[in-house]
C-alpha cells in the first residue's frame, strides 16, 4: 500500500528545515544576550519603531517571538530573564549560544 501525502508536504518540510536552520542559534524562548560590535547601548523599540528604552551591550535577554518589518528586516520581541517585557530589538543585535 502506498502512503499518500498532501501536495505541499515537501514544501512544508523544506520551509520548516530552513526556518530551523536560520533560527538554530535563536529560537523563541532562548536565553540570549544583546550584542553590539561597538559595545554601545542598543535601542529597544515599540511596534512603530519608536525608541522606548535602551539595553546595554552584553545584557541577558529572552527572545519571546520573531517578526519582520515592512522592509523584511528581522526583529525579535524580547524580555528580561525575569520576564519583564522590553520591546523589539533588531535581530542583528542578538547573540544566542
Amino acid at each position: 500500500m502506498q502512503e499518500r501525502r498532501a501536495p505541499f508536504t515537501g514544501l512544508t518540510v523544506a520551509a520548516l528545515v530552513a526556518g530551523v536552520a536560520w533560527g538554530a542559534t535563536a529560537l523563541a524562548g532562548d536565553r540570549c544576550v544583546a550584542t553590539d560590535a561597538l559595545g554601545a547601548s542598543i535601542a529597544i523599540r515599540d511596534q512603530h519603531k519608536t525608541v522606548i528604552d535602551v539595553i546595554e551591550d552584553g545584557k541577558a535577554i529572552v527572545v519571546q517571538r520573531y517578526g519582520e518589518d515592512d522592509n523584511g528586516k528581522p526583529w525579535a520581541y524580547v524580555a528580561s530573564p525575569g520576564g519583564k517585557r522590553l520591546g523589539w530589538l533588531y535581530r542583528e543585535f542578538i547573540s544566542c549560544s
